[in-house]
């Protein structure tokens, strides 16, 4: 008796939305509900949409250029690599050889 299986390919490739891979997705994400999250506390605080629609859109624009620019620079993991590279240390110090 033969089975039908059915393959799922893409299984293991990265998440990808309109160019953007990976965790650069969760970071445009969380810059718009900052974004959204500034809007409203200076909308409560009195300040008019004449300024507030402006200073909000430069804003977005400018998180939009720094993620995809970070994602076309970095890629996928590049990024997380280059973190994790600038934390380590360059020497490590041993005052006790034996104890």
């Amino acid at each position: 008796m033969s089975s039908v299986y059915q393959i799922n390919k893409g299984v293991g490739m990265p998440v990808v939305f309109r160019g953007l891979k990976a965790q650069y997705i969760w970071w445009l994400f969380i810059g718009l509900a900052g974004l959204l999250g500034l809007f409203t506390i200076l909308y409560v605080f009195g300040l008019t949409l004449v300024v507030l629609i402006p200073l909000v859109f430069v804003l977005g624009s400018g998180l939009f250029y720094v993620v995809y620019k970070l994602n076309r620079r970095y890629g996928e993991h590049g990024l997380m690599k280059q973190m994790a590279r600038k934390a380590t240390p360059i020497w490590v110090k041993c005052d006790q050889l034996f104890q």
